[in-house]
């Protein structure tokens, strides 16, 4: 699909190229959303570039991400995507910043995306590279809300963890954890990439020409460089309450095999002296005794009362 964002709109206008298809004046940011070949073709005619491919966007060596060709500045990174979903994951997003406009070409949606064309209106008012600083305002600013979210949730474990009721489950907060660490992990990498980019970006010719984006790339690169700290942070925080539930579960876990033990070992000796007078034996001289019962269940209750004390004693009750 091919979008266009016009100087003073609020929302995308979807176009269907044809083949002497040309990008009008007023024309700020063009996107490029799951695209077929014959718009991809459309829009590197009509600004006389060649777009990268997906494998050259899934690459890892800054060569293939970020360069400059034909008086274009070319720029990838790994964004977060659909972060509230169960399966988060990362997708590459190119930046193209030529001839006055902003190309985005991409494969998934982001939220980040909607969000500032529905705003674009207001703050964009020059061309592609101030649409390109302000949808990275959006980008990060979306990668905050995610981070600090995460971290309400984490926060609701971690209560839920050290107030926890006896025999509470503990599989929900392992499940939350497990799954706000992996968010957070996605959140930093999207981070470092975009923070990668940003200096980057720094060497495309709108920005480096003018004080006021390089001051607002700054800034970017400041956000960027203070939320990844904040997602190591709250990364270590998860890793900890991980090991803290775990830690608590062994104790739980030890807690049952020691009460057995103890019950194993208290009920030993009675059993041993039932099993004795339980035998079928013709000569046994108890077995006549009139006190032989009373005697044997006081036997068996002193026995059974010896390993308590002993326990206590040890401390081990």
């Amino acid at each position: 699909m091919l979008q266009v964002l016009r100087r003073g709109d609020a929302a995308f206008h979807i176009v269907s190229p044809d083949a002497g298809w040309r990008v009008e004046s007023d024309v700020v940011w063009i996107d490029l959303l799951r695209p077929t070949r014959e718009e991809e073709l459309a829009v590197e005619a009509a600004l006389g570039l060649d777009l990268p491919t997906p494998s050259e966007m899934a690459a890892l060596e800054p060569s293939s991400r970020l360069y400059q060709e034909h008086g274009a500045t070319f720029l990838t990174a790994t964004l977060l995507a659909r972060s509230a979903a169960e399966a988060p994951f990362g997708a590459p997003v190119t930046f193209v910043l030529a001839k006055g406009l902003l190309v985005t070409l991409r494969y998934h949606d982001f939220r980040a995306f909607t969000v500032f064309a529905g705003r674009a209106c207001v703050e964009v008012d020059a061309d592609g590279g101030s649409a390109f600083l302000g949808l990275l305002d959006a980008v990060i600013e979306r990668l905050a809300q995610v981070l600090d979210e995460t971290g309400h949730r984490v926060e609701e474990a971690s209560a839920a963890i050290f107030e926890r009721p006896k025999a509470g489950n503990f599989r929900p907060m392992l499940t939350g954890l497990a799954k706000a660490q992996s968010l957070t992990a996605l959140a930093r990498s999207s981070l470092v990439s975009l923070a990668r980019m940003l200096s980057f970006a720094a060497l495309a010719p709108r920005i480096a020409g003018a004080a006021e984006a390089r001051a607002h790339l700054d800034s970017l690169q400041r956000d960027a460089q203070s939320l990844s700290e904040h997602a190591s942070q709250q990364s270590a925080h998860v890793a900890f309450l991980l090991d803290a539930a775990l830690g608590l579960i062994n104790i739980e876990q030890n807690g049952i095999i020691k009460f057995f033990s103890v019950v194993a070992v208290v009920f030993m000796p009675p059993t041993l002296i039932a099993s004795i007078y339980g035998m079928n034996f013709r000569v046994m001289p108890e077995l006549g005794w009139a006190l032989g019962y009373p005697a044997a269940v006081l036997a068996m209750v002193v026995a059974a009362a010896l390993p308590v004390l002993w326990f206590k004693h040890r401390g081990w009750l």
